[in-house]
């Protein structure tokens, strides 16, 4: 590194005069200032610096992944740059409490100066969730009809144009569904793997039939709920059928990179598979924490306003619920879990495979 040749300055380096000065409260335009919009103000705009920040995050993980192959090392950093995405979106979680301390009654005091001025103009977010993978076709109906409006016409070019770009979801779609560690000579894991879910379903069914705890009622619904859960793993062993449950929304993930993912989740602790699977945990976090974010977000609002509509013009509270339950990207990796065998159920690996798996090195006709 080069040694700076001109002094740098603390309050220069970081703007200060600009970052400080950003600050005007639109109450003071028509009387008195109401004294929490400042803070109002200041939380949004940190919020917005964090978008930044994950912004720039998340677009160095979407070009590591938007090429032919993935390297190791290349993994090892995308893994710990999602990880640092995650703790500061738990800061951003965090950040919630802080708007709390005011009251209802306050925010009141500025609200209706800031019509339409709404989160729905963040372009920053619409960037990030689209970048994750919450394209508009996985939208609810309002936000397919309202997302672009109110936005000036460079934005809403900017945001048409991402989305016909790969989100991360596809790359890492298209990444596992390319992983070539399903073919594996004298290794037939779907086989046993098909054998044992048929085993455990069947168990299933004997314990909610003789479970005399149950009402008639509460059986039946149980053993309707047991079928929809043995539709799902049947669609595993049927490409067809896979893509008709997709199709529905029953899935999202492609069948490959379902059955790629679910091999590194039963395999985790296998030294190859270490790094995938942080990268899938990691991913499930990120959609956690944004789902987090939004609930929280939501309790806000209802805590302010009640049932009164948002700035935006949506239905406020209700809104923000309903996307706190809808606008979830790597949901099919929650659900995996489903799928997932206990350990000692599953097949012992072969040590052919077993090496291939780990670390395994010959020096002298020894093996290490």
């Amino acid at each position: 590194m080069k040694k700076n040749i001109e002094p740098c300055y603390y309050g220069d380096y970081l703007h200060l005069d600009k970052l400080l000065g950003a600050q005007e409260p639109q109450s003071a335009k028509y009387g008195d200032e109401a004294h929490e919009e400042t803070l109002f103000i200041i939380v949004h705009q940190v919020y917005e610096l964090w978008f930044k920040q994950v912004l720039h995050e998340l677009n160095s993980v979407i070009d590591t992944f938007n090429q032919p192959s993935v390297k190791d090392q290349q993994l090892t950093q995308v893994v710990h740059r999602l990880h640092r995405v995650i703790q500061i979106q738990k800061l951003m979680n965090d950040q919630i409490a802080v708007m709390e301390t005011m009251t209802p009654q306050q925010f009141l005091s500025f609200r209706d100066y800031l019509v339409p001025a709404s989160g729905f103009q963040s372009i920053q977010f619409k960037r990030l969730e689209i970048s994750l993978g919450l394209k508009r076709e996985f939208r609810i109906d309002f936000d397919k009809q309202s997302f672009y409006n109110r936005l000036a016409a460079k934005d809403r070019q900017l945001l048409e144009a991402l989305e016909e770009k790969p989100s991360l979801f596809d790359l890492v779609d298209a990444w596992l569904a390319r992983m070539p560690l399903l073919q594996m000579d004298g290794f037939a894991f779907w086989d046993y793997y098909k054998n044992a879910t048929e085993s455990m379903l069947s168990d299933d069914q004997e314990t909610i039939s003789t479970n005399t705890t149950l009402s008639n009622k509460e059986r039946q619904q149980e053993l309707i709920d047991l079928e929809r859960t043995k539709e799902s793993f049947d669609a595993l062993f049927s490409h067809d059928k896979y893509e008709s449950l997709r199709k529905e929304g029953k899935f999202r993930l492609s069948h490959d990179a379902m059955l790629s993912a679910l091999f590194i989740k039963q395999y985790s602790e296998e030294p190859i598979f270490n790094l995938p699977f942080q990268l899938i945990t990691a991913l499930t976090e990120v959609d956690e924490q944004l789902t987090i974010w939004r609930y929280r977000h939501a309790m806000m609002v209802q805590r302010m306003l009640g049932t009164k509509i948002g700035t935006g013009g949506s239905s406020g509270h209700h809104y923000l619920k309903k996307t706190t339950d809808s606008n979830r990207i790597f949901l099919d990796f929650f659900n995996m879990a489903t799928f997932l065998l206990p350990k000692d159920s599953l097949p012992q690996l072969p040590v052919s495979v077993k090496n291939l798996l780990g670390f395994h090195l010959q020096v002298s006709g020894s093996e290490l």
